[in-house]
């Protein structure tokens, strides 16, 4: 396969079901060293991330609603807060496709829904595809267009979400049961 930095210059992004982002930096500084990672200047000693388009940190913070906790340090943030910064992090190569790993997972209902509402939001402004994985079925229903759903690594259904909701195959899987 392709190296991710390959794969992020085709225009894919990710984030991760683990938040990844650089707990003793602020989260300015994180989605600073993104952008040094986008512009290819990551491992010039000479460039730290504090210095590098501070301008265009902020308004990747400040789409992602978290431009008023730029100066806080990722490690004191919420949760929900720092799957932001992830999120904007993740934006800073101006991916075409982004993918999400269970982006909700550890996280309230409320918080869930207005990450996943705020993704939709950039994918339509940005005209960008998002594939997401997620086991919250309320954050899947509300929030994709399509869903494909897998059962031990094979395709058992695939189709908008009235469908898949209305698919015995589907009940039966993650319900327990009997198919017809």
């Amino acid at each position: 396969g392709l190296p991710p930095r390959a794969i992020a210059r085709l225009g894919v992004g990710r984030t991760f079901q683990t938040a990844a982002t650089f707990r003793s930096m602020t989260a300015l500084e994180n989605v600073q060293t993104a952008l040094l990672a986008r512009d290819g200047l990551m491992f010039r000693a000479w460039r730290p991330a504090a210095r590098h388009a501070a301008g265009a940190a902020l308004d990747l913070l400040d789409q992602v609603q978290m431009a008023d906790k730029a100066a806080h340090a990722c490690g004191a943030l919420a949760y929900g807060d720092v799957k932001r910064v992830e999120l904007a992090m993740a934006l800073a190569a101006a991916p075409r496709l982004l993918l999400m790993d269970e982006p909700t997972a550890g996280m309230t209902a409320r918080e869930r829904h207005a990450l996943m509402q705020l993704t939709r939001t950039l994918a339509d402004t940005r005209r960008m595809a998002v594939l997401f994985t997620e086991h919250s079925l309320d954050v899947v229903f509300k929030h994709a267009d399509r869903i494909a759903v897998l059962v031990r690594g094979s395709l058992l259904a695939e189709g908008a979400p009235a469908e898949i909701a209305a698919d015995e195959r589907v009940r039966a899987a993650y319900l327990g049961t009997e198919a017809p």
